[in-house]
């Protein structure tokens, strides 16, 4: 088995990170700070306009900066999240 320590190079565009991936050996890097990731593939057809405390959308933009997603999605994934669990 092969060790994991060569860290993943920084690619500047998607034909880029094609490239690589078509190329490279990903055995031979470390995937351990990979997150996983939800591709919005869904069109968005309707507006949600809301008006919230200040301190509660400072809170859930520190959320969301901290799973490295837009705080819109974030809020979105929550809501979506809480209907499916009905």
């Amino acid at each position: 088995m092969k060790a994991r320590n060569k860290p993943m190079p920084s690619l500047a565009s998607d034909a880029a990170a094609e490239r690589f991936v078509a190329t490279a050996d990903l055995s031979d890097y470390d995937l351990s700070g990979f997150k996983p990731m939800r591709f919005e593939i869904e069109p968005k057809s309707a507006a949600l306009n809301m008006r919230l405390p200040a301190a509660l959308l400072d809170a859930v933009k520190a959320r969301a900066r901290a799973r490295g997603i837009p705080y819109t999605r974030y809020v979105r994934m929550l809501l979506e999240s809480d209907v499916a669990h009905r």
